[in-house]
């Protein structure tokens, strides 16, 4: 496939120079709800006879690189402190949720139901149920949509959705043949058999098992991957590096703005009190140029200035009926609209969710790419980005992979992640999808729109595509 794509997708019209064109436009839309005069005849996406679902507030702590100021937490403590910041922003009652699901990918073994124990620790009613998905980098879409599904089937009116990862202590196992050797030693009834097994020992056994973000099924890294991807479509290092310095620039101006409103404080035990992100680096093309390939070496072309780096986070989210947040006097923010999973080749075609995911919940809507005023795509790294959007500007791929009669279309660039993403403000796997989704919801407040669509990929080939509608201001 890689041979086919490389040929055809050569002619797309993507080039690399829209990605330093910064900026966002003015935008007049207003949300179109209900029987309301709006200002652009845009339809609203209410239908008659189902519950509409509002996300009325979202939180995240800051997204640290791993092995900084987090180092020494656990899982929940950054997913309480989330919880925490949720129940102050929103003067929530902590007896007064339905449900809580969280969102992690690589799991505490001593907090399995990380869920369970963060809300335990948040102070929140222990006779609220709480459950744990994991769905690589999208586990707290998951979470979320799982809630939204209760809402809408009338089994509560009021979730908690979240996600965390904590990538600076990540389980190490020791070998299978050590474990097994340990395992016969806790059964062992004689000194003898003890003495025995401990003698079986060689120094192999003691070689560690490494966690690896490698698809199970291919044995390949997601950077392998990624970098394939990138070549398959022939995307050049040159735009690589151009789109991540748009995104740490993007990200830093959102920043010093103020604009990143879902960031709260976080006293980190024993550390100083953290306020930002701190993984958004600057830096010229000139700098970006002397970085080595990350993955496929020597001629790769995927860096590490150009991917999501190893980050630790945790994000949640507060989403009810809309009958429920009026009745306890909550202004929502958004409405959550339709939604997606998608899946595909998890060898060749492992990163382009949203490629998949955006047209299929385009139709589901009714609405066209025109129609979305903001676009929020997860950056797990800049190729995977580049293919995505040259998938989408080619009639071939459209023709031959999504059974369209032609492409699917690219996001306008003055639309598309002006805050950043998760190259610059960083990438906590579990908890990525809340921040996107809290995303569109502020742009679309701080811009006017009326529609947001967020788009994400997944290992495993995964995808996740989501409408989100203003609320009325």
């Amino acid at each position: 496939m890689s041979s086919m794509l490389l040929s055809t997708m050569r002619g797309c019209s993507v080039s690399p120079s829209w990605a330093v064109r910064l900026g966002a436009r003015s935008l007049s839309t207003t949300a179109q709800l209900h029987a309301q005069v709006q200002t652009k005849s845009k339809k609203t996406l209410a239908r008659p006879g189902v519950k509409n679902v509002v996300l009325v507030e979202g939180v995240r702590t800051p997204f640290l690189l791993s092995g900084t100021t987090y180092a020494d937490l656990m899982p929940h403590d950054l997913a309480r402190a989330a919880l925490q910041g949720l129940l102050q922003r929103t003067g929530l009652p902590k007896d007064a949720v339905d449900y809580i699901i969280y969102g992690t990918v690589i799991q505490e073994v001593k907090t399995s139901n990380v869920a369970r124990e963060a809300a335990l620790g948040a102070g929140f009613s222990d006779k609220i149920p709480a459950h744990t998905v994991t769905m690589a980098c999208i586990s707290s879409n998951q979470a979320m949509t799982s809630g939204v599904g209760l809402i809408a089937a009338g089994q509560c009116d009021s979730i908690v959705a979240g996600g965390v990862e904590f990538m600076s202590d990540v389980p190490i196992r020791h070998s299978r043949k050590m474990r097994k050797t340990m395992l016969s030693l806790s059964r062992a009834k004689t000194l003898g058999q003890r003495l025995g097994l401990i003698g079986s020992i060689r120094m192999a056994h003691l070689s560690p098992e490494l966690p690896a973000v490698a698809e199970f099924s291919t044995a390949e890294t997601m950077g392998h991957s990624a970098d394939r991807l990138a070549a398959a479509f022939g995307v050049s290092r040159v735009e690589q590096d151009e789109f991540a310095v748009r995104s740490h620039t993007l990200a830093k101006k959102a920043q010093d703005a103020g604009l990143l409103q879902d960031v709260i404080s976080f006293k980190v035990p024993g550390r100083d009190i953290v306020s930002k992100d701190n993984g958004i680096r600057v830096s010229s093309m000139e700098q970006m140029g002397k970085l080595k390939a990350a993955f496929i070496k020597p001629h790769g072309t995927v860096t590490a200035a150009n991917s999501s780096f190893l980050t630790d986070g945790a994000s949640a989210v507060l989403i009810m009926s809309e009958e429920k947040a009026l009745a306890m006097g909550y202004k929502p923010k958004a409405y959550l609209r339709d939604f997606v999973y998608v899946s595909q080749d998890p060898k060749d075609q492992l990163l382009l969710g949203p490629t998949y995911g955006t047209p299929k919940v385009l139709e589901r809507a009714g609405l066209t790419m025109s129609d979305i005023d903001v676009f929020e795509f997860h950056e797990a790294f800049a190729g995977q980005i580049m293919a995505n959007l040259k998938a989408m500007d080619s009639d071939w791929f459209g023709q031959t992979y999504l059974g369209k009669k032609s492409k699917v279309g690219t996001p306008p660039m003055e639309k598309f992640n002006l805050w950043g993403g998760s190259l610059s403000l960083g990438h906590p796997f579990g908890a990525t999808g809340c921040r996107l989704v809290t995303t569109v919801a502020h742009r679309l407040q701080k811009e006017g729109g009326q529609y947001g669509l967020l788009a994400a990929c997944a290992a495993g080939g995964q995808g996740h595509a989501m409408v989100i509608e203003a609320y009325p201001q």
